[in-house]
């Protein structure tokens, strides 16, 4: 059984967490219910994290715009017509633009179908995407949480995350993978709302505009 969360659940699974953990309750205590944050699961989206890898979110979103603007719907046939400098025009490193492209053709040559692969577990989407040249674990993270709405995904690569994590449990600066993973066991098998808690903490606290 796929589990996934809801707007309807939404709420209901942060206060189950918010009892289970007490720094998750003064979060929400302090900055109230996190926005269930959501997107599409489709090329848009998959291209959407790749711009998010490593910069802002100010920064990427500047650059999917751009390339709305320039495209209008963002398909794979229109992306593979842009040029290297066109795709530069649109904010796109020269690293993101391979990555973009790669993706693109692999949807284009029929070895990826983002159609069919959203109703496969987590493990089997992780599998076929990651296949994809510029595509790793953070970015299948990001793309089960916010476009498929999986509701047990601990998205370890995510600075943001782990930082918001050490900051509310006073973790150590040089605390191991391997213990943070064994931190959010107990968040099972809602992992992702308490991802979305400590997303809230980090923004909140720095101000920043989404």
């Amino acid at each position: 059984m796929i589990n996934v969360f809801t707007k309807e659940n939404f709420h209901k699974l942060c206060d189950g967490l918010a009892k289970k953990d007490k720094h998750l309750k003064n979060i929400i205590a302090q900055y109230g219910y996190p926005p269930m944050w959501q997107r599409k699961p489709n090329f848009e989206t998959l291209i959407h994290i790749i711009l998010e890898q490593q910069v802002s979110l100010a920064s990427a979103k500047a650059a999917l715009n751009k390339l709305k603007e320039k495209i209008g719907n963002i398909t794979p046939k229109k992306l593979l017509k842009l040029t290297d400098e066109e795709l530069k025009a649109c904010y796109f490193s020269r690293q993101k633009t391979i990555y973009a492209r790669h993706l693109a053709a692999s949807i284009v040559n029929g070895e990826l179908s983002i159609k069919k692969i959203v109703s496969a577990s987590n493990d089997e989407i992780r599998s076929e995407l990651t296949k994809i040249k510029g595509i790793g674990n953070w970015t299948v993270d990001i793309f089960l949480l916010m476009g498929l709405q999986r509701s047990d995904i601990f998205p370890i690569g995510d600075l943001a995350v782990i930082n918001s994590l050490k900051k509310h449990k006073e973790l150590p600066h040089h605390i191991s993978r391997e213990e943070i993973l064994l931190l959010t066991e107990r968040w099972k098998p809602h992992q992702s709302v308490a991802a979305m808690i400590l997303w809230q903490a980090y923004i909140k606290e720095r101000n920043i505009r989404i």
